[in-house]
């Protein structure tokens, strides 16, 4: 168990527990504040994501930012976004169960020094993993589910309301009912 950011982020940066610290040009650990009490987690790194080491930078990370802003989160300054693995799957296909089995302990740890409130899924790699196998994001997206203490919620993939923006208007819905959330169990998300 790691006791400072700094110290988890130097050993996360050296890991080769996989074979994506081979291909990767960048690991991409996080960004955001260490204190916010809402975490977002993907499910990996995608080009842009690899090249520029910041987790949703790419045209997906462009809508979520809009989503963001709609809602007064902003990844800066109230929240923090980190994925399942921290590495670039070749190809952006999805990690593995044996990837996520190597990376999360890095994740479990930032939720660890974090203690957020609340996670958001961001697709179902990670809704799948922290919220539960049966869970569904078309049917599933935007209800919370507590565990440990924490409230989880899953909804859409940024990338694939790219693909399908039909589903675009049902995630604003998600990210409404994320801002009634974290004003009724959030002490200081809105105040930063």
């Amino acid at each position: 168990m790691y006791d400072s950011w700094e110290s988890l982020r130097l050993d996360c940066l050296k890991c080769e527990k996989c074979d994506l610290c081979k291909t990767r040009h960048n690991l991409v650990f996080g960004v955001g504040n260490e204190n916010a009490e809402v975490m977002f987690v993907g499910e990996g790194p995608g080009y842009n994501e690899d090249m520029q080491g910041e987790p949703f930078v790419g045209r997906g990370g462009q809508l979520l930012d809009k989503y963001l802003e709609y809602v007064g989160l902003d990844r800066k300054k109230n929240i923090y976004i980190a994925n399942m693995v921290k590495c670039r799957p070749p190809e952006n296909r999805d990690p593995s169960a044996k990837e996520q089995d190597m990376c999360i302990t890095w994740l479990r740890e930032q939720t660890r020094l974090i203690r957020p409130k609340i996670i958001v899924c961001l697709g179902r790699i990670s809704a799948k993993r922290l919220i539960g196998d049966s869970f569904l994001v078309t049917k599933d997206h935007g209800k919370f589910i507590e565990k440990g203490g924490i409230l989880f919620m899953g909804t859409f993939h940024p990338a694939a309301l790219l693909r399908n923006p039909n589903n675009k208007p049902a995630a604003l819905d998600d990210f409404i009912a994320l801002r009634e959330k974290i004003q009724e169990v959030c002490e200081h998300t809105y105040d930063l």
